[in-house]
């Protein structure tokens, strides 16, 4: 009896003691979700910061890039000698085009700064470049000054603001898909565009101000300077900003870069790299940017023109409409960003490439007929939510493509490839095709060039596909860690722990 008493008290001590371990088990995993619940709260606070640093210099690149377009009907007299009015404006959409044969040239030489020297110290220099071109324009002197003078300098400083656009796009679409989260890289990438849209209602939002602050005359002979000057001054602001931003190129990559050439080995950044082992993804680039440059451009820019154009409708309402259709688009963003974290990528391409397909000419032609503003608002309201599906995820998408000794130079150099040879050419061809009357073949062009596109999203991409993002930054699509509960299998661990003790 006594022995039994001891073995009793023996197995009651011992099933104490396995209780005691699994308390301890379940705390330690309970401490350890909290801590990393709170390393990803803290993530998060690091990634809007650095998100908002990043993007603020982009809305100001692509404010200062659109203001151009924006204000063209009230600066072209003072730099084109034309009569007609649709030459004039012929001629101001072919020198806006010049600037997009630096993107290339920019995307080259920034992709590689970035991948060599820091996706900070490239952002850096470009909105410096941007700024001086906008106070250049702020004070160009017009053909009556100068001559012809005034047309060479003009076309100079945009040449030099295409070449800092060039190297923005896949330096800040590199910076913003590295600095997100794992779980909401579609979310926060996203506000590349909500900054790149910012920019052009920027843009217009002047324009209405200026239109409803000025006379036609005053803002014709001098005030189309004003929105000039204000980029300037915005460009120096977020160039303080961005002198905060954290890093996303590790330092063993920087000191790659630095160490000489060896025969045989493609250093971090380079052409050689690009071109002898990422060229596969380099065309896939330009192929899922072709159709969304173009459909962009022509539901963003050159819409603003054609109305004037086509429908009859006032101008300044025609900057109304404008506005607010951007406005909505730019919120729409980073819900059409969530949901790609929901569903994938490739579903919101195909959207965009199956809409685009089929919507893209009864759209642009029935607004081209319409008289009624309200019913022009609705009409490019249905191109940008068809667009949507593009903007907001496609810097993702080319920055997934390449690991990051090698993103900025291909995701910057296949987006503008792709822009200088289609997407910078719409407003140029459109205006030429309605001087023409052959306003049919540009719908065609659109139509067509989303098609292109819309095979790339289907052949080319896979969903939820394992990417370079992925294995440098953590999966997107690896499932969240679940609450410890007691039916999570690591207490059925414990579980068992007790019940080995009791047998």
């Amino acid at each position: 009896m006594t022995n039994m008493n001891k073995t009793q008290v023996f197995r009651i001590t011992a099933n104490k003691v396995a209780d005691g371990v699994a308390f301890l088990r379940r705390r330690i995993q309970e401490g350890s979700l909290m801590s990393t619940q709170l390393s990803e709260s803290a993530q998060t606070r690091r990634a809007v910061s650095n998100i908002l640093k990043g993007s603020a210099g982009n809305l100001v690149e692509w404010y200062d890039l659109y203001v151009y377009t924006v204000f063209a009907a009230y600066f072209q007299s003072h730099f084109f000698n034309s009569e007609d009015e649709l030459q004039a404006g012929l001629e101001a959409m072919a020198v806006f085009s010049t600037s997009f044969l630096m993107r290339p040239i920019g995307a080259w030489f920034f992709g590689r700064y970035a991948d060599r020297k820091g996706r900070k110290a490239a952002l850096t220099l470009s909105v410096t470049l941007m700024s001086a071109g906008s106070f250049a324009i702020a004070i160009l002197p017009t053909t009556q000054q100068v001559g012809v003078w005034a047309l060479i300098l003009l076309i100079f400083v945009r040449l030099i603001q295409g070449f800092s656009v060039g190297g923005e796009y896949g330096t800040s679409a590199t910076y913003m898909s590295e600095a997100a989260t794992s779980k909401r890289r579609g979310f926060f990438s996203s506000f590349q565009y909500v900054t790149l849209i910012g920019g052009q209602m920027m843009a217009l939002l002047v324009l209405v101000i200026l239109q409803n602050t000025m006379d036609k005359s005053a803002l014709t002979e001098w005030g189309w300077r004003i929105p000039f000057a204000i980029g300037g001054v915005a460009a120096l602001v977020v160039l303080w900003l961005r002198r905060s931003m954290e890093e996303t190129v590790s330092e063993e990559q920087v000191e790659a870069a630095k160490v000489p050439a060896v025969a045989g080995v493609a250093q971090p950044g380079t052409m050689k790299l690009l071109f002898t082992q990422y060229w596969k993804p380099l065309l896939i680039c330009i192929g899922v940017t072709l159709g969304g440059t173009v459909a962009f451009y022509t539901y963003t820019n050159f819409i603003l023109k054609f109305m004037n154009d086509t429908s009859g409708i006032a101008k300044t309402d025609t900057s109304v409409i404008n506005f607010w259709a951007l406005f909505i688009f730019m919120l729409l963003q980073p819900v059409y960003g969530l949901i790609s974290d929901k569903v994938g990528r490739k579903p919101l391409l195909l959207w965009f490439g199956i809409t685009g397909l089929l919507f893209t000419w009864p759209l642009l032609s029935t607004l081209a007929g319409t008289k009624d503003p309200f019913t022009a608002f609705l009409l490019m309201m249905g191109g940008l939510l068809i667009v949507g599906g593009y903007t907001s995820i496609n810097a993702l998408v080319k920055a997934e493509l390449f690991p990051a000794s090698i993103r900025a130079l291909g995701v910057g150099l296949g987006y503008a490839i792709a822009n200088s040879l289609f997407g910078g050419t719409v407003p140029l061809i459109g205006a030429a095709l309605q001087k023409a009357g052959q306003v049919d073949l540009f719908f065609t062009y659109v139509t067509v060039a989303i098609g292109l596109s819309l095979l790339v999203y289907i052949f080319a991409l896979k969903n939820k596909k394992s990417t370079h993002l992925d294995h440098e930054q953590g999966h997107a699509w690896e499932p969240a860690v679940a609450p410890v509960s007691p039916g999570d299998g690591r207490l059925d661990d414990d579980k068992d722990l007790v019940d080995a003790s009791r047998r």
